[in-house]
């Protein structure tokens, strides 16, 4: 079993940053990559950006490319997601959770089977 525990979310206004934290334990010598997914109020679960493991390989979702920035922090066993030039429409509840996958390419990384554990969620609110 992996745990997961995210924090760093919050209310912030548009233009602004919030900076989440994964911290993994547990069984996570099979975890091959984690990843961020994000679900608003009435829609679907949608990714938002994932990283290998190992911190080599990353991957965004084109509604975050160039202002969010996923990293791993080793000594500590975080993924940390920057989140930058927050708008509106980012406001929901964020989950990190790991996958046990080998591959790291966009069809595995960014598909919600792929992964096995997940975390219990942060909101983020970003207001107009």
């Amino acid at each position: 079993q992996v745990q997961l525990v995210e924090s760093g979310g919050g209310l912030v206004q548009a233009g602004g940053s919030l900076r989440l934290s994964c911290a993994t334990s547990g069984r996570t010598a099979s975890t091959q990559a984690i990843g961020y997914f994000r679900q608003a109020p009435g829609k679907e679960r949608e990714f938002v950006a994932a990283i290998r493991w190992s911190g080599v390989n990353t991957d965004y979702a084109d509604s975050v490319k160039g202002r969010f920035t996923i990293s791993r922090d080793n000594a500590e066993n975080t993924v940390l997601l920057q989140m930058n030039m927050l708008k509106p429409e980012d406001t929901a509840v964020y989950h990190c959770a790991a996958s046990e996958v080998r591959f790291f390419t966009r069809v595995v990384v960014r598909n919600i089977r792929s992964y096995s554990y997940w975390g219990q969620g942060t909101q983020v609110t970003v207001s107009s």
